[in-house]
């Protein structure tokens, strides 16, 4: 596990910020994690808290059903690409980002919602953010 991959997996996103970049409602991303698509960290206060991989598997599944994919399709579709990943690429070399890197993308990002349009942000375009 190289630094980056721990990176996409830190709890950093609250639930609004979510519903922004993923362009979803909160009962939607609830639903998805009812159905253990996504299992978000939660803070001692209970909050739910994302990771970078988790906004994107929320793109992903969002891209899925508008293809007009029901649950259990994604479900088996999510299974098997998680598995390719793994299988295919163990420790992905990414060169890491600083802490202060990423809070200035991010503070850039969240500065103009405008910016981030659908197209520009599809699943697994977030890894962008780590090259």
């Amino acid at each position: 596990m190289g630094g980056s991959e721990i990176r996409r997996t830190m709890p950093l996103f609250p639930i609004g910020i979510v519903m922004q970049l993923a362009d979803l409602s909160a009962r939607q991303i609830r639903y998805y994690e009812e159905h253990e698509l996504i299992s978000p960290a939660r803070t001692e206060g209970n909050r739910r808290l994302f990771s970078l991989n988790d906004i994107d598997r929320l793109l992903e599944i969002k891209d899925l059903l508008e293809q007009g994919i029901n649950m259990a399709g994604i479900k088996k579709i999510l299974a098997v690409s998680q598995k390719e990943s793994v299988e295919r690429d163990p420790v992905a070399k990414k060169p890491e980002m600083t802490d202060d890197e990423l809070r200035t993308l991010l503070k850039k990002e969240m500065l103009s919602p405008g910016k981030i349009s659908r197209s520009s942000l599809r699943a697994g375009d977030l890894s962008r953010f780590f090259r």
